[in-house]
């Protein structure tokens, strides 16, 4: 019996050994702020403690639909050249409608290929549905549409991501937000310079390369009068930075083709250099192979002709094509600075949002209002521990030391299983600290009034703690099974958003610590005291 209690006190020392490393590592030394610093190294602070930026984003999905179908028109011209259609038009007429092409223009010895094309190529993504004069109307199908728009949104998520790991934010989150509204809930703890990161993730860094089909033009007036009044349906009017290239000045005006060349998510790599002949900042980038072939045979068929290069419907480059281009480029002008030309290569190498972002909520919060949720969640843990541990005694006098050993043993577990799986501390999740420590209690509670009733009952205190901890268990086991399996639903449910989420990871870590010193640990502090006793002799209850 003494060997076998021996083992089990040694046992629950070494696991307490194990989880006081769990909180505080190594640390660098003995000073509170050492300590405190190997502390945070393991457990991190959420962004409701630590400060930080709190930001929720609509991604326009139908813009990830535009451009969808702006490839596909693209292709299925080119499919028409390969296969000898000549004349026909494949257009977008309904800007509202960006799940719609139409074609028109069809030689009728040519409607046969043109159907056999369409239905071989595009039908398994569109609707096909054959027109007056040997026209052709798509319509995206509605489960295309969707898994566009879901892939646009896992796509925004993980290039946002991608660009914030980029500048070094630690422990940001970046997740769904709202099923089904296609919004992006960001939280950006501990952000020092909080314009530039809102910067980067503003930018949407569109990048498409365009045929040029007129300009350039002083304004935008100007280029309608000698256009007829109307933009064709297969053109769109876009304006220069200042200091672009080419043929026009500043701010100048150009008709461009509205299906580009290619676009942001053909680009493979992109980095900040300077150029070797003016040596100004300038972004030099990278296509996907297949985009280079595009490339190629575009310049390759318009040499002596001018292009485009756009950047959120904005021209920076305009310039002649001399020779055939095939997988590089660069960008340059706009008065860009290396700082800038470092956060464009950033955002292209990252990869282009598929769609831009309109912000509907953002919220700082400060440092110092951090520092006080943390002092003030620190006493209410401190204050509300001690109470219940000042009433376990006067309430259940000995046994009540029993349950203050088990409730502190409770605490270092869960600050340890916190820390080595460097889980975020949020405030609620100091709440589901507080909401653990009553919950050990209860178990202790249930435990220590069931001996009392076997003592009632005329039991010898040994027999009485055998029988007190076998009747409890199964009620302590049904309460804390049914609370975790809440929890986890919490977590699985709404684990993305922050707060959510430390609330039910510290709730499910305190549970289970809790099922272990409820039962094991003091039902070996209860056998080292009896041990000592004679048989037979009343225990403190």
């Amino acid at each position: 019996m003494q060997k076998n209690l021996r083992t089990k006190t040694l046992g629950i020392i070494a696991i307490l050994l194990f989880f006081i490393y769990g909180i505080f590592g190594i640390p660098g030394g003995v000073s509170g702020t050492a300590i405190k610093n190997a502390i945070l190294q393991r457990i991190h602070l959420g962004l409701d403690l630590k400060g930080g930026m709190y930001l929720v984003m609509q991604v326009q999905v139908n813009e990830a639909i535009g451009a969808q179908t702006d490839s596909d028109a693209a292709s299925i011209q080119n499919a028409f050249q390969q296969n000898g259609v000549v004349g026909a038009s494949v257009t977008k007429p309904d800007a509202n409608r960006p799940d719609f092409i139409q074609i028109s223009g069809v030689p009728a010895a040519k409607s046969l290929d043109v159907s056999s094309v369409l239905n071989s190529q595009f039908g398994s993504q569109y609707d096909i549905a054959p027109g007056p004069n040997n026209s052709w109307t798509l319509t995206m199908k509605p489960t295309i549409e969707s898994d566009l728009k879901q892939r646009a949104l896992n796509r925004s998520i993980a290039v946002i991501e991608s660009r914030i790991n980029s500048l070094g934010v630690s422990e940001p989150v970046v997740a769904p937000y709202q099923l089904g509204s296609y919004q992006i809930l960001v939280e950006l703890p501990g952000v020092d310079d909080l314009s530039r990161v809102e910067n980067v993730i503003q930018q949407t860094a569109r990048l498409s390369t365009h045929a040029v089909l007129g300009g350039p033009w002083p304004d935008q007036q100007s280029a309608l009068q000698s256009m007829g009044g109307m933009v064709p349906p297969n053109a769109e009017l876009v304006q220069s930075v200042a200091g672009a290239s080419g043929e026009g000045g500043d701010g100048e005006w150009y008709e461009l083709s509205k299906i580009p060349v290619w676009g942001g998510t053909d680009i493979r790599d992109a980095k900040a250099d300077n150029d070797q002949q003016t040596n100004e900042p300038e972004v030099v980038f990278y296509l996907t192979n297949s985009a280079g072939d595009r490339f190629g045979q575009f310049t390759t068929a318009n040499i002596g002709k001018s292009m485009a290069v756009v950047l959120n419907d904005r021209i920076y480059e305009v310039a002649v094509i001399k020779g055939v281009i095939h997988d590089t480029g660069n960008i340059s002008g706009g008065n860009m600075s290396m700082q800038q030309a470092q956060d464009l290569a950033t955002l292209l190498s990252t990869g282009a949002l598929p769609a831009s972002l309109k912000y509907l909520q953002e919220t700082t919060v400060g440092p110092s209002l951090g520092a006080d949720s943390i002092h003030e969640g620190v006493v209410a843990s401190i204050v509300g521990m001690l109470a219940v541990m000042i009433f376990m005694l006067i309430y259940y006098k000995g046994a009540g030391i029993n349950a203050d050993l088990a409730l502190f043993l409770n605490l270092v577990i869960l600050l340890g299983f916190m820390g080595f799986s460097h889980a975020v501390l949020t405030l609620p999740g100091i709440a589901g600290v507080i909401l653990t420590i009553g919950m050990g209690v209860d178990s202790n509670v249930l435990i220590f009034e069931r001996i009392r009733e076997e003592l009632r009952a005329g039991k010898s205190p040994a027999a009485a703690v055998d029988q007190g901890f076998a009747h409890a268990w199964t009620t302590i086991l049904d309460t804390h099974v049914t609370t975790i399996v809440s929890a986890v639903i919490l977590y699985l449910t709404t684990g993305s958003v922050g707060p959510v989420k430390g609330f039910a990871i510290t709730l499910i870590f305190g549970l289970l610590a809790n099922l272990f010193t409820a039962v094991f640990v003091s039902r070996v502090i209860f056998d080292a005291h009896l041990s000592r006793k004679l048989h037979g002799e009343p225990i403190s209850i």
